[in-house]
């Protein structure tokens, strides 16, 4: 067994018989080629270990494979409307899955990323950044976006982006109608999914011309190569407007 680590949580760590410590912050890369290494990738291979947010018990790690991560981010460019012109803000931190949806999409249809550092950036910060460094697509939590439409309103501005998305909470009805009118990006995307099913399984896209007519944003649509369904106690579908429990697959 190997454990990779770092030099400030090294210290931390337990010491256990048997398992042997790698600390990234020491290692010697001069002495490694610096040639891209030959080799072969595999759909079932492990891309990512994630942990989930631990809302249903004790947090856990989710290992996604290439297969379905690739399956995901060629799906979701056309969804976003990616293409190499188009400029992506990172915001999201690299602790959710869908960070790693968003540096992936862009680079595999060429576009470009706009980082950001690591401190704490106020509304303001963020607009101004969006503005000067033309970004078009640009993915937050809810209530940061909130927070960027409240102060679009107060500037009495806002800087034009094709598409805003949000995830990883619901977001109100009122929260929603003050982004897709003062914002006014030409699309909003809700993502939602749990990290087993690979960031964003499912989708509600729509023109920001579109009012949401829900208490909170609908959760969307299978992305990809996905199926959903609505099941029952006993495993079977219910009828339109019936409560049921969501089973996601493919």
């Amino acid at each position: 067994s190997l454990l990779l680590t770092e030099g400030m949580a090294l210290d931390r760590l337990p010491q256990t018989p048997g398992l042997a410590m790698l600390d990234l912050d020491r290692l010697d890369l001069d002495s490694y080629s610096d040639q891209a290494p030959g080799v072969q990738v595999h759909a079932q291979n492990l891309a990512y270990l994630i942990y989930t947010s631990g809302s249903s018990g004790t947090p856990k790690g989710v290992a996604v494979a290439h297969g379905p991560l690739a399956m995901h981010c060629d799906a979701t460019a056309p969804l976003y409307d990616m293409s190499a012109e188009s400029r992506e803000f990172h915001f999201i931190s690299f602790a959710f899955d869908g960070a790693h949806e968003r540096w992936l999409t862009a680079l595999t249809c060429g576009a470009s990323l706009v980082l950001r550092d690591e401190e704490l950036w106020s509304a303001a910060r963020t607009l101004q950044t969006l503005e000067e460094q033309q970004v078009t697509n640009a993915g937050f939590p809810p209530v940061y976006l909130t927070q960027l439409a409240a102060e679009a309103r107060a500037r009495g501005r806002a800087p034009a982006l094709d598409l805003y998305s949000f995830g990883g909470e619901a977001m109100p009805q009122a929260n929603f109608e003050l982004i897709r009118q003062t914002l006014a990006p030409r699309t909003l995307i809700n993502g939602y999914g749990p990290t087993e099913t690979v960031v964003t399984p499912l989708v509600w896209k729509v023109p920001a011309s579109q009012a949401c007519l829900s208490a909170y944003a609908p959760i969307g649509r299978p992305v990809g190569d996905r199926r959903a369904y609505i099941l029952d106690a006993r495993l079977q579908p219910v009828p339109a407007g019936v409560s049921g429990e969501l089973y996601l697959g493919g």
